[in-house]
């Protein structure tokens, strides 16, 4: 793990003064519109970061960016199209969740998350944390662990389904902590969110804008956060998986790549003009609106920690 996170923090370095060189690089013109792929129905967070950061990033291109929405499969349908393509940096797919690192853990599918794309930056991260309900059966992570270690598969948590990403948080804290967890699959976050405001499951897998009404109104607790360090705000008392003894970190990111064979200077090019879209007022303004966090890393950090995710994810299934 300690290299996968030097080859990413190299990376993010790399990039960062290869900004300097942006408008040398920034000779690929597009001949038509951009299409910027989205795996999800309009409204979800993978669409609207996509919408945000078109919208920033077109005073950027000669030509118009347009976002398209091919929903299905958890990303996968929009996946497989986007790599069937030409590689003309014309058609993009907004990347980095289930669709890349963890949904091809579970089943075949017709691309390769590792070969099928070139990654050219990634725009968010997404802290996920695990969730219990107040007054429900466990008030912080250990208890839960232990009534597991008791009674294996006592304890039940909800997911979006079976290879989601928010199944993959839960899966890798399992394995990490010796227990059998129960696995409630729903056909998407909403109803696994009511099946633990009911009582129905004990755990679930939250983003902050997805709870942070029910935090306020008392409604639920979160008992640990997947990522590297501790959030802040009203999140900072929440303790880390691995500050807990369980080396577990998983964030939900959302990227822009393109088909694998798209040329360097065509990915260059793409990444200087997006980049520059990021420090815009439009993005910044979404960021603040959704609680998304800026996970801003150059193409090679961004597979780097895709990939990092997918091996640790593929390593749990395994054992």
């Amino acid at each position: 793990m300690i290299g996968r996170r030097s080859i990413i923090n190299g990376a993010a370095g790399l990039a960062g003064a290869s900004l300097a060189a942006a408008p040398a690089r920034a000779q690929w013109q597009p001949a038509r519109p951009i299409q910027i792929i989205v795996g999800f129905a309009p409204g979800g967070g993978a669409d609207l970061a996509a919408r945000a950061i078109a919208e920033s990033a077109t005073p950027s291109f000669p030509t118009a960016l347009v976002v398209m929405n091919r929903p299905g499969a958890g990303g996968a349908i929009a996946a497989e199209y986007v790599a069937g393509l030409p590689p003309d940096g014309l058609n993009l797919l907004v990347n980095g969740g289930s669709e890349s690192i963890s949904l091809p853990v579970f089943r075949d599918l017709p691309y390769d998350p590792k070969t099928s794309f070139k990654a050219i930056i990634r725009l968010t991260r997404q802290p996920l944390l695990l969730v219990a309900k107040r007054g429900g059966r466990f008030g912080d992570i250990r208890a839960l662990v232990e009534a597991a270690k008791r009674a294996p598969e006592s304890v039940s948590h909800a997911s979006s389904g079976l290879g989601s990403i928010y199944h993959a948080v839960v899966l890798l804290f399992a394995r990490a902590a010796g227990v059998e967890l129960l696995h409630v699959p729903f056909t998407g976050g909403a109803p696994g969110l009511q099946a633990l405001l009911s009582g129905t499951v004990d755990l679930a897998v939250l983003a902050p804008e997805e709870m942070a009404g029910l935090v306020q109104g008392g409604e639920v607790r979160p008992l640990a956060v997947a990522s590297a360090e501790r959030l802040g705000g009203a999140y900072q008392d929440v303790p880390t998986l691995r500050e807990m003894g369980w080396d577990v970190v998983v964030e939900n990111m959302k990227g822009l790549s393109a088909p694998a064979r798209t040329p360097d200077a065509v990915i260059a090019s793409l990444h200087d003009r997006f980049r520059q879209g990021m420090r815009g007022r439009g993005w910044n303004t979404f960021l603040e609106r959704t609680g998304a966090m800026d996970g801003y890393l150059d193409g090679p950090g961004f597979q780097a920690a895709m990939d990092a995710v997918l091996d640790a994810l593929r390593a749990a299934v395994r054992r």
